[in-house]
C-alpha cells in the first residue's frame, strides 16, 4: 500500500511519539518530600483511562494513526516481545499485535523510538540498528535505512522539509563497556543524534540517504545518553533527551541544522531522567512542550512555553508512573473531542490523559481545547 503522505507538516505535527526506550535497569527514582523537591508545585489531573498490563511487553514508545472508518489506533513498541501493540486510543482496549522477533523486515529486534507520518509508521529497532519503515493499516514493510550508521538507536523525529520530502533525526546511544554503562569520550559524542533525508518513489518504496551526524562535545553540554527528540518547525528547534543523571538530565535545544545553542529546560526542571517528550501546539504560534520526569510512585509531566520555554506547571495522573513514551494527539477522537495525551505505565500499560482537563486543570490558553 503506497503512502498516504499529507501536503505539509500540519497533519504531521498532531502526532508525536517519542520515543524512546530506557537504557537503564535501575528502579525508577522516587519522588523527593514536597518540602525538597527540585520540581515545580504540579496538579493532578486524572487519567481517563489504564489499559489491562501486559508485564512481558515492556511497553515503550508511543504514536497514534487515525484509521479511514474514524476510529484512532495508538501504537506501542514492545522492547521484551519484539513487537508493535495496537491499542484502541479511545478505550485502550488491544487490538492486535504486530511482528515476531527476527532481522527481516517485517519482524522486530528491540523496538524503542515510533514515530507516524501519513499512512507510514517509523519504527526504531536498536538491537537490528536501523529504522524500518512499513505501511499503515496493513503493516506492509516498505524498506529500512541506517543500518550502516547507526550503532545504539533510540528515539526519532521527522519532519517534512517540501512535499514528499522528510528529514528523519535518530538519536543514537552507544555505550562502551563490559556492561555497556560507559559514556564514550567527548570526541565522540557528535554521533549522538543522525539526520537522514528520505522520501517515497512512485511505487511507495522508501528511498533514503545519509546527511551526517551532531552533537555537542563540550564538558558541561555534551549529549550522554540519548533517548527521545522532539522538534518545531515553527521555532527551527529540536530538544534532544539526556538521561544521564550521573551528569544532568535535561532536554537540550539544538537547531534543524545541529547547532547546539546554549539552551536547555530550565534548571533543575528533572527530579529524575529525562524521558518522552511532545509538542503541543494551539496555532500558528502557541503552545506548550510536554517533557515526562520518569518517577515512581507516579510520573510528573511538565510544561513548557513552545517559544520561551519557561515552566507553565507540572501535573500528575493517578496511577501513571516511571513513564518512558509519549504520544500527543490534539485531533478530535470519539472520547476526546480536543485530543489527548498518551503515555506508558510502568512498561507494562497505556494511559491517557484528556487534554481539555489538562488545559483546565493548568490554567493554560483556550486555544489549545478549540
Amino acid at each position: 500500500m503506497t503512502p498516504r503522505l499529507p501536503a505539509s507538516a500540519a497533519i504531521a505535527s498532531m502526532l508525536a511519539v517519542l520515543i524512546s526506550a530506557c537504557s537503564t535497569v535501575a528502579p525508577a527514582p522516587t519522588a523527593p518530600p514536597a518540602a525538597e523537591s527540585r520540581v515545580p508545585a504540579m496538579r493532578t489531573v486524572l487519567e481517563r483511562y489504564v489499559s489491562a498490563e501486559s508485564a512481558q511487553d515492556e511497553l515503550d514508545s508511543l504514536a497514534t494513526w487515525p484509521t479511514e472508518d474514524g476510529h484512532t489506533w495508538l501504537i506501542a513498541t514492545a522492547k521484551s516481545t519484539h513487537r508493535l501493540v495496537v491499542y484502541d486510543a479511545d478505550t485502550g482496549a488491544r487490538l492486535r499485535d504486530v511482528g515476531s522477533e527476527g532481522k527481516a523486515l517485517g519482524q522486530f529486534y528491540r523496538p524503542n523510538g515510533i514515530y507516524v507520518y501519513g499512512d507510514a509508521v517509523f519504527v526504531v529497532e536498536r538491537d537490528n540498528h536501523r529504522v524500518q519503515v512499513l505501511s499503515l493499516p496493513d503493516f506492509k514493510p516498505l524498506g529500512s535505512s541506517g543500518d550502516k550508521e547507526l550503532r545504539s538507536p533510540y528515539g526519532i523525529w521527522l519532519t517534512e522539509t517540501e512535499p514528499g520530502e522528510l528529514e528523519v533525526y535518530v538519536t543514537d546511544s552507544f555505550m562502551y563497556g563490559k556492561k555497556f554503562d560507559e559514556v564514550p569520550p567527548l570526541a565522540e559524542l557528535d554521533q549522538r543524534v543522525r539526520r537522514y533525508r528520505v522520501h517515497f518513489d512512485q511505487a511507495g518504496r522508501l528511498r533514503s540517504s545519509y546527511a551526517g551526524s551532531f552533537g555537542d562535545t563540550t564538558q558541561d553540554a555534551a549529549l550522554r545518553m540519548v533517548e527521545s527528540i522532539g522538534g518545531d518547525p515553527q521555532n527551527d528547534r529540536l530538544l534532544v533527551a539526556d538521561e544521564d543523571r550521573r551528569h544532568e538530565s535535561t532536554l537540550r535545544e539544538y537547531s534543524f541544522s545541529g547547532k547546539y545553542t546554549g539552551r536547555s529546560l530550565p534548571q533543575d526542571s528533572f527530579a529524575a531522567e529525562a524521558e518522552g517528550v511532545a509538542l503541543w501546539t494551539c496555532g500558528d504560534e502557541a503552545g506548550y512542550w510536554i517533557a515526562v520526569d520518569q518517577l515512581a510512585p507516579l510520573t510528573i509531566f511538565h510544561l513548557f512555553d513552545r517559544t520561551t520555554l519557561e515552566s507553565r506547571g507540572s501535573f500528575q495522573g493517578e496511577t501513571t508512573a516511571h513513564t518512558d513514551g509519549v504520544a500527543l494527539h490534539a485531533a478530535t477522537t470519539a472520547a476526546f473531542p480536543s485530543g489527548a495525551l498518551f503515555a506508558v505505565h510502568d512498561d507494562k500499560a497505556v494511559t491517557a490523559f484528556d487534554l481539555a482537563e489538562v488545559a483546565r486543570v493548568l490554567d493554560l490558553s483556550p486555544a489549545c481545547t478549540k
